[in-house]
């Protein structure tokens, strides 16, 4: 039993489809941003920490923005996703400026965390039920001898989608006993009419069953997961030299690797509510309607952080 978890945020893209700093666009009625009801959620739910993985070069500005207002209600360390920060032996290639995908971005976070964590995205809104839901997992499921314990909240791709352009989704089979079999990272999914399709190549669009579940990039770890990042990106970065100015190393990948090889049981934890997103610019009127309204039905204070120093 863990009485401490840890919530990683990964806060280091810049938002390239959106264009701008996303992480911080001021969503609530309040100007908060999507991470403040992000932690809000996570210090309800029992997590006692928050790791923001960030660029060096944006720390002043989160600090300004949201670390101030988080000042002692939950302890908050930053920690840098560098695109230098490969393993001894391996080179940044000429020409490579993308970060290295997010299974490098968690990994960047390996000092800062001790405990069992949550990994999240800084510019979702899951709703209150998946921190409840992770917190739960995190604090009763140690790794065993001979297996790791992990898991992941799904949502129904539905629920996850945008009315303007495409997304990228983890799309997932799970046993009968509710465990991961494999996740497909799936970069291209958009929707057509009542259907929902991906495409590898731009030109074959394949349907994806309604109802599917789909990777948030939300998970619970032990810290064991840092050791198997850590083991499996130099591996990555040999096997991606024909494509390595463009190729991320993806924690879903990392994952689907352990459940193959009998490594790990990850745990789907499944949740009907509707995942929020600022994907394209377009889609922060319908993010901001929807906190808005969540907020006049009373799921969220007008004051975040007034109601957390007042409890």
């Amino acid at each position: 039993m863990n009485n401490k978890t840890t919530l990683v945020i990964m806060a280091a893209g810049m938002g390239s489809r959106y264009g701008g700093l996303k992480q911080i666009d001021p969503v609530g009625p309040n100007g908060e941003i999507i991470m403040e009801y992000s932690i809000y959620d996570a210090i309800k739910a029992g997590f006692s920490k928050v790791v923001f993985i960030i660029k060096e070069e944006i720390e002043e500005t989160f600090r300004e923005v949201i670390g101030k207002k988080i000042e002692g209600l939950i302890d908050v360390e930053y920690v840098y996703q560098n695109i230098d920060n490969v393993p001894s032996g391996f080179a940044v290639p000429e020409g490579r400026v993308k970060p290295w995908g997010t299974g490098h971005a968690v990994l960047s976070a390996k000092s800062a965390v001790k405990t069992p964590f949550a990994v999240i995205n800084a510019d979702d809104f899951y709703g209150a039920d998946t921190y409840r839901l992770l917190n739960d997992f995190l604090s009763n499921n140690d790794d065993r001898e001979d297996k790791y314990k992990y898991c992941m909240v799904g949502f129904i791709l539905e629920n996850t989608l945008t009315e303007h352009g495409h997304v990228a989704r983890g799309v997932c089979n799970a046993d009968a006993s509710g465990n991961l079999v494999d996740i497909h990272e799936r970069t291209k999914i958009m929707k057509f009419g009542s259907e929902t399709k991906y495409t590898e190549d731009d030109r074959n669009w394949i349907l994806i069953p309604e109802g599917s579940v789909v990777s948030m990039n939300t998970w619970g770890f032990n810290p064991s997961f840092f050791n198997e990042l850590e083991e499996q990106f130099p591996i990555f970065l040999k096997n991606s030299r024909e494509n390595i100015l463009k190729a991320e190393f993806f924690l879903p990948t990392v994952v689907d690797s352990l459940i193959k090889s009998g490594k790990a049981d990850v745990k789907v934890l499944s949740t009907p509510d509707k995942w929020y997103g600022v994907t394209y610019q377009e889609d922060k009127p319908v993010v901001k309607k929807s906190i808005g309204d969540m907020v006049f039905s009373h799921k969220y204070p007008k004051n975040l952080w007034e109601d957390l120093k007042n409890a």
